[in-house]
């Protein structure tokens, strides 16, 4: 998701975790991942690879089934906002429950988590398989493992991200089989010594660039381990790659419990929503039906907010950005009622822009970041990179968000889409823009290619040669698309493609057998321009 500021002619990582040669346009070497050797081990306890002050939390402490009863997740509680004669059914998303202690002078973190998972398979599941993001910057800790009380001493982690096959899976055998429609609470401890943010300063690197601090906030992004989604038999999590998104996440509910230890006074932009704690000492933040969790501390932040109907969307920036800030703010809030009149409803209460300390932007649930190079060249128009990355990022509000995809296998899906959003914003906010601006600054310096329907991994050209496929010719395709089927029914299969999958996790299969309960044009010539598969 990397893209050229349109005023500075340089790369600013406004769509990607990770950094290609932004001259040559190739991928960096892998060959410091295949030197690694492979480690598997098992065991309960670990101890912090790096020294800490005496204030660091001590990553070695032992978790006893009492240290953690504080974090059984509560019975679920129907939403009684709509009075119904009969109460919802508790969802069977996974739950978790995380208390993170964050001493901000010391750049730490303590958690204690908890999972509460429901087989939702129809599989006799044997074992779970977590992802852990943070091993890849060496920032995690593990400190204890129960499962429905009893101590795991048998799992397999590669901690020291040795094994690039393995780098970030964490696999927990079940004593007995989880049944279809059975549960289990998972209770997992660990410490976060986090790095600083890397910001693209090593241009081999595969981990997140956002992760981390700098002298101006902490970010918390895939911070804690979390289920792989089971699809078709196995849990899938894959590798990251040089450029694009990796991870697929099933939804779930989240409840965020937060304390700053060292007593800092900062300011905390959420994925969730922010409800009264019963522990005056702590803040808690709560989030259903969400793919992730992300979380930003600064003690510098300032916020503007405004209301769409009942969403509160937030906009976090530094000082001095106000103008940029108010702008995005009015951008997001725009696109978010374009989005939600022409695809759907927006499910959450809050909706956070964070200004990042770093040259990225990214999307998480209710959350997205946005580039600090990109605020400083806001020239104060909609013909601008901060309104373009906006609206996209919003987007992802409902491609990624509500409709998920596998991110590493099929990202078409989710940034094809975004990318159309950005017509569908700008047709409907200012129509003389998309044809003045927006089609020569996004449409003409790309290059025809195909096919769309790739992977992460499959295409070697470069992130300007992937963006071109991915999100360009995607976004291609649905132009096309629409004008082959008309507005009227194009926007019925979007919206009837929203509430098919909301909660679900998409294929281009899905979107193809939706977008023919609207239509018996034929298709088959546009699919076989753009794809590589028959749909």
């Amino acid at each position: 998701m990397n893209n050229v500021d349109t005023y500075t002619r340089t790369y600013v990582h406004t769509y990607t975790r990770t950094h290609v040669d932004t001259y040559t346009g190739h991928k960096q070497p892998v060959s410091h991942l295949l030197s690694r050797i492979l480690i598997l081990f098992a065991f309960l306890l670990m101890s912090c690879s790096r020294a800490a002050s005496s204030s660091t939390p001590d990553p070695s402490t032992h978790l006893t089934p009492s240290a953690l009863s504080n974090l059984t997740p509560d019975t679920v509680t129907p939403d009684t906002s709509t009075p119904t004669n009969t109460p919802p059914p508790p969802s069977t998303r996974p739950r978790y429950t995380l208390d993170l202690q964050l001493n901000y002078a010391n750049k730490s973190a303590s958690v204690n988590e908890t999972i509460l998972y429901t087989n939702q398979s129809a599989d006799m599941l044997t074992s779970l398989t977590l992802g852990v993001e943070p091993t890849c910057t060496q920032s995690f800790n593990l400190s204890g493992i129960f499962l429905d009380g009893q101590p795991v001493s048998n799992y397999i982690f590669d901690v020291q991200n040795v094994q690039p096959y393995i780098r970030h899976r964490l696999e927990i055998p079940l004593a007995q089989p989880l049944a279809p429609g059975n549960k289990l609470t998972l209770q997992i401890g660990f410490t976060l010594i986090l790095p600083v943010v890397a910001n693209y300063s090593d241009e081999t690197s595969l981990c997140s660039q956002i992760i981390g601090y700098t002298d101006k906030q902490i970010n918390l992004v895939d911070w804690y381990p979390f289920v792989a989604p089971y699809i078709n038999g196995k849990f899938v999590l894959h590798n990251p790659w040089y450029y694009g998104e990796h991870l697929t996440y099933e939804s779930a509910d989240f409840e965020v419990n937060v304390k700053i230890e060292d007593g800092a006074n900062v300011v905390i932009a959420s994925s969730g929503e922010e409800i009264v704690s019963d522990d005056p000492a702590s803040r808690t933040f709560k989030l259903e039906a969400g793919r992730t969790f992300a979380l930003s501390f600064s003690d510098s932040f300032q916020v503007a907010s405004t209301q769409v109907g009942d969403v509160t969307i937030f906009s976090y920036y530094f000082p001095g950005y106000e103008t940029s800030a108010q702008a995005v703010l009015a951008a997001t809030a725009k696109s978010f009622e374009v989005y939600s009149q022409r695809f759907g409803a927006y499910p959450h209460k809050t909706l956070t822009v964070a200004q990042g300390d770093f040259e990225d932007g990214m999307e998480y649930s209710a959350f997205y970041f946005h580039s600090r190079g990109i605020y400083n060249n806001y020239d104060g128009t909609l013909v601008n990179h901060l309104t373009a990355v906006s609206v996209h990022e919003t987007a992802h509000q409902w491609w990624f968000e509500q409709v998920a995809n596998d991110q590493g296998l099929e990202p078409w899906l989710d940034e094809s889409l975004a990318t159309y959003s950005e017509i569908v914003y700008y047709e409907t906010v200012q129509p003389a823009a998309l044809d003045s601006w927006w089609w020569t600054y996004r449409f003409t310096p790309f290059e025809q290619a195909k096919p769309v329907d790739t992977s992460i991994y499959d295409w070697h050209g470069g992130y300007t040669a992937y963006q071109n496929l991915v999100y360009l010719n995607g976004a291609d395709f649905l132009r096309q698309l629409r004008a082959r089927t008309g507005d009227e029914l194009f926007f019925a299969f979007m919206q009837d493609y929203l509430a098919q999958m909301r909660g679900k996790i998409s294929t281009t299969p899905d979107f193809f057998r939706i977008l023919r309960e609207h239509t018996s044009v034929d298709l088959s010539d546009l699919i076989a321009l753009y794809f590589q598969n028959s749909y």
